[in-house]
């Protein structure tokens, strides 16, 4: 399957239409089989998957080293990798704030550099807004190291319309990361149009909800020690039945175009508008091939209507954080 492309940003780079975010092999959903990582990586490059996605705290580094060993037999210029940045964590893995200070920015920088093993990022960004540092303080100092050539260009994660203003009027930035699902609609309330208006693309994460939306999850699943999903409050108790029960309307309409419920999920997002790449988790084979399914997928007026009254804004139950994570997005404030 040929993967069509898709340009991030008025004037950024052409990327495949679907990205490979690839936290979820760094142990965040339990542990991940590395050398199937690395062969799904390679996978996603052969069928024209170029944008990987990637954090450097994601297994405090687990992640960019996987990245790097999967790349080692490949071309550089065979994928763009987007790397987030800013996280603080502890050796006991917790999440301690956000460090968005231009003398940080450089040292994380650094070290991403070494770890991947290359001499440039192709996107860069803070992966949450620290809130003791202007947002044009952070972005400046990143637009250095573009200047600088160790970074191509970039990106943002998480934040508001107004924060995007700021960041965008310092130096142009090609993309906002942000959670963007049919169970997570609050972007199209003012960071959407303002992607629009300003001609920066999305690249929407969590567009399966974690697992939820793929159609694969059950009531029942044991979760393994580590996963992240233990903790979401989409995922616990009498939540966790409705959001399935949502689930199975949607498969329903699946059901009707002869498709997996992951698939119409993922062109879903697709059919929100060409400024939007969708990034898939997928930690396998198998979960990317179905992934890129969604790419044959047409959606028609009446199957979006149906869709919509299946699965309105604000129809999940739960918040898609817990409260001291969602107390760090400016995109919800």
């Amino acid at each position: 399957m040929s993967v069509p492309q898709r340009r991030l940003g008025r004037d950024g780079p052409l990327v495949g239409a679907i990205g490979l975010g690839c936290m979820g092999m760094s142990a965040m959903y339990g542990p991940a089989d590395g050398s199937e990582s690395i062969a799904t990586i390679h996978a996603a490059l052969d069928a024209g998957v170029t944008l990987i996605d990637t954090g450097d705290f994601y297994g405090m580094g687990h992640n960019e080293l996987l990245i790097r060993d999967a790349l080692a037999i490949r071309e550089r210029g065979e994928a763009l990798i987007s790397v987030k940045f800013g996280a603080l964590r502890g050796p006991d893995g917790r999440f301690a704030g956000n460090d968005g200070r231009p003398a940080a920015v450089a040292n994380f920088l650094a070290y991403s550099l070494r770890r991947l093993d290359t001499d440039h990022v192709d996107i860069y960004r803070p992966a949450r807004l620290d809130p003791d540092v202007p947002i044009e303080e952070t972005v400046g100092a990143i637009a250095e190291l573009v200047d600088a050539g160790y970074v191509r260009h970039i990106g943002l994660s998480e934040v508001g319309a107004d924060t995007l203003r700021r960041a965008h009027a310092v130096h142009p930035i090609c993309d906002v990361q942000i959670e963007y699902s049919l169970l997570a609609r609050s972007p199209e309330a003012s960071v959407l149009p303002a992607c629009r208006e300003l001609g920066v693309a999305v690249t929407a994460y969590g567009v399966l909800t974690r697992g939820l939306l793929s159609g694969h999850w059950r009531a029942d699943r044991r979760l393994a020690v580590g996963d992240i999903r233990a903790h979401s409050p989409r995922y616990l108790g009498a939540n966790l039945e409705h959001n399935l029960a949502l689930v199975e309307g949607v498969r329903a309409i699946a059901d009707q175009l002869g498709v997996s419920v992951a698939q119409l999920a993922i062109a879903w997002v697709l059919a929100r508008g060409e400024q939007i790449v969708p990034l898939v988790g997928a930690r396998r084979r198998d979960r990317l091939q179905e992934a890129l399914g969604a790419l044959s997928v047409t959606l028609d007026r009446p199957t979006l209507a149906e869709l919509e009254r299946t699965l309105p804004p604000g129809a999940a139950a739960g918040e898609r954080y817990p409260a001291a994570a969602m107390a760090q997005l400016d995109s919800e404030r």
